[in-house]
């Protein structure tokens, strides 16, 4: 599989890109920097110019976006993702999965205990920003899948993790490891049962 990697120069999507390759896939990654884990073709540029955006979809079988904040700019998640999302339009590539947070939509339902509301209060900005994300997602037409990591650390993968949609039985944890969270997203992308589903993952 072709595999476009929408700010995988570290966290999450460095740890994707790190994992596909390793299982056999061709892996791009489009960041500002143009870093990426040895062996992964790389593309240097702003991931909301729509140029750069299309020239790094084209020809991929599947684009995930794994883009965080950044400073001084507000809404550069939904920016990216609305950027990413009429390129994959124009070069007919369906598959999307795009990274967003326990907490958007109507997720804080799933945090275990106070961490909904305190989620909701600490991180209104960021959540303001994936709901836009979001909703750039969803009216997309594409075959996509959300995924709503809670905490993420850098500590060792377990291997495990869990995915779960809003109003299914269980409360997830409070945090994931990247690597966990970068291999759940790497199986999700194979996965047709996800296709227009938001799942939060932790651990």
């Amino acid at each position: 599989m072709k595999i476009t990697i929408i700010g995988g120069s570290q966290g999450t999507g460095a740890q994707l890109a790190s994992l596909a390759q390793d299982a056999g896939h061709e892996v791009t990654v489009l960041s500002r920097s143009g870093r990426a884990p040895s062996g992964v073709s790389t593309l240097t540029g702003d991931a909301a110019d729509p140029e750069t955006v299309s020239a790094a979809v084209s020809g991929a079988d599947a684009v995930v976006v794994t883009v965080g904040g950044a400073k001084g700019v507000p809404h550069q998640r939904a920016a990216v993702t609305r950027a990413t999302v009429k390129a994959m339009q124009a070069q007919g590539v369906r598959r999307l999965v795009v990274q967003s947070s326990l907490g958007a939509g109507n997720s804080s339902s799933q945090l275990p205990g106070p961490l909904g509301l305190i989620t909701r209060v600490a991180l209104a900005k960021p959540l303001a920003d994936h709901n836009e994300q979001e909703s750039a997602v969803t009216g997309s037409g594409l075959d996509w899948t959300l995924v709503r990591p809670t905490g993420l650390t850098d500590k060792d993968p377990t291997g495990t993790w869990r995915a779960l949609e809003v109003g299914s039985e269980g409360k997830l944890r409070g945090s994931v490891p990247r690597r966990d969270l970068a291999a759940c997203m790497l199986q999700i992308l194979t996965d047709d049962s996800t296709v227009g589903k938001a799942l939060g993952v932790s651990s």
